[in-house]
């Protein structure tokens, strides 16, 4: 009797942990959206949600973990275009129109997700990400299939310009809009690879 009430009591319990997680990360993505995402606390997340901090800090550590979780789901996107996608975003054309596909995607990203990236990516938060990770990876290959010099080196400073900061200052203190900053990009991938290939 115990056990089959005990197994009866498992879907409720999973249940609720689905539910409570759907609740946190809409509440979570409402008040990054609504106001600076540094700013937000673990109560407020709690409160807007309607749980319990402790129902909170069982799922996640801090504010930033669940703006990666939010911002985790964006991503796999884009980083199956650039494994399986069709060029020049994924395999088969040249290095720097890779290069240049992948700063308009991610760009694009950005665009879409600032708040999120803003929550998940502060300060050195954004080296440890997967998806900086994987970002890195696919940059440093393209770098090296061009033959450029310490692609190890010249992998970072490819991908500083696509720091949530850098593009927020762009976008809102600049007044830069997405289409000029990411064909700017364009244009240094092309300059940077392409004259690595001549070379």
């Amino acid at each position: 009797m115990t056990s089959q009430l005990t197994r009866g009591a498992r879907p409720s319990r999973r249940a609720d942990a689905v539910r409570n997680r759907a609740q946190i990360l809409a509440a979570a993505e409402q008040l990054f959206c609504e106001q600076d995402p540094r700013t937000v606390t673990m109560d407020a997340i709690a409160k807007a949600a309607g749980v319990g901090r402790a129902t909170l800090y069982r799922r996640f550590p801090d504010p930033a973990s669940i703006a990666v979780a939010l911002l985790d789901e964006h991503e796999r996107i884009l980083q199956g275009q650039l494994a399986y996608g069709p060029p020049p975003l994924g395999p088969g054309a040249p290095p720097a129109e890779r290069l240049a596909a992948f700063y308009a995607a991610a760009t694009e990203l950005l665009e879409r997700h600032l708040p999120l990236a803003l929550g998940a990516e502060a300060g050195r938060a954004r080296f440890t990400g997967t998806a900086y990770g994987h970002w890195r990876a696919h940059v440093r290959a393209l770098l090296a299939a061009a033959g450029t010099e310490d692609p190890e080196a010249c992998t970072d400073m490819l991908l500083s310009p696509l720091a949530p900061e850098v593009y927020q200052h762009q976008r809102h203190t600049l007044g830069l809009s997405r289409q000029r900053i990411g064909d700017a990009l364009g244009r240094l991938a092309r300059r940077v690879l392409s004259e690595t290939e001549i070379g």
